[in-house]
């Protein structure tokens, strides 16, 4: 589908429905009392969705699931990259399945040309595909807590939650992405490119423990209150129409800092194109994508049997 309307936000795919967390946590529970029934006996056994100090990728790898995209990805032969990883560890024997040792690939770079930061920075030394994770805009627009730098706000675009664009290129997810199966992970209306100014507006309204209660069932409760109305500030001035003025001013007098710096911005941002002002030069990437010379690359792509 066509990218939505810069006035309308984007929230990543996997954080529209529920929370993976705790549907992928319900579904390991049901596959061990499955490998009880079938063993016949109880085993020690542990649950992990992002909650441990294990390398999901490298053990599905290992599994012999997919292999690892350019985009650092594991990417799935015929599933693509919109798929959750979930491990259950256990003392059972049982027969181990062969490691995935292919890159289909190929010579595909759709992936390093469309990141809007330059986060993705090729293979290094090893083969191994390379991201700068601080240029990455899911991290900016989740995981970091603090001010978004500058010079990257202007590449997230309306972008307040997640990014997909490094999947979205990807040819094996053009070729075998499909409609999510699972009904809990159907989007939520609200958080299916709503408007930013309506967006903006609810959450001026919300405190951080009624943001909370709100979306404790859903990916983004992880970006708090005060980290998502700053993404949303920031998507206002992307956006820079005169209609969003109004909300940013009201935001511009948040009770956080965090919100009134990136309200600020924003505004400034608005009247500079306006004025039809320079505006901040885009930003480039800080490391150098490797080229087809380092012999990392494979001849196989997604149109590849």
């Amino acid at each position: 589908p066509p990218p939505p309307h810069p006035s309308r936000a984007i929230v990543a795919r996997y954080a529209r429905g529920r929370d993976y967390h705790h549907v992928i946590t319900e579904k390991l529970d049901a596959l061990a009392q499955r490998l009880e029934h079938l063993a016949g006996r109880p085993f020690r056994r542990r649950a992990y969705v992002d909650t441990g100090p294990l390398l999901e990728r490298e053990l599905a790898v290992r599994a012999g699931l997919g292999w690892f995209g350019r985009n650092t990805m594991l990417i799935h032969p015929r599933r693509g990259s919109y798929f959750f990883l979930g491990v259950l560890l256990t003392d059972l024997a049982l027969q181990p399945s062969p490691p995935f040792t292919e890159d289909h690939c190929g010579t595909c770079r759709n992936c390093l040309d469309a990141c809007p930061t330059g986060a993705l920075l090729g293979y290094d030394d090893d083969c191994a595909p390379v991201m700068d994770a601080t240029l990455c805009i899911s991290y900016l627009t989740i995981e970091l807590k603090g001010p978004i730098p500058v010079e990257l706000r202007p590449a997230i675009g309306n972008r307040v939650y997640g990014c997909d664009i490094c999947q979205e290129v990807c040819p094996w997810n053009e070729r075998f992405s499909s409609p999510a199966a699972e009904p809990a992970y159907s989007p939520r209306t609200e958080l299916e490119n709503p408007s930013l100014i309506d967006l903006a507006t609810r959450l001026l309204e919300m405190s951080g423990k009624a943001f909370l209660r709100k979306y404790r069932d859903s990916p983004v409760s992880r970006a708090r209150r005060n980290g998502l109305l700053r993404n949303v500030c920031v998507a206002l001035g992307n956006w820079g129409a005169a209609e969003a003025i109004p909300v940013l001013e009201r935001a511009a007098a948040d009770r956080s800092e965090l919100v009134r710096e990136h309200a600020r911005w924003a505004l400034e941002r608005i009247g500079a194109e306006s004025e039809g002002s320079d505006l901040p030069p885009p930003v480039l990437p800080r490391g150098r994508p490797r080229t087809a010379e380092t012999g990392c690359e494979s001849p196989l792509r997604a149109d590849s049997d």
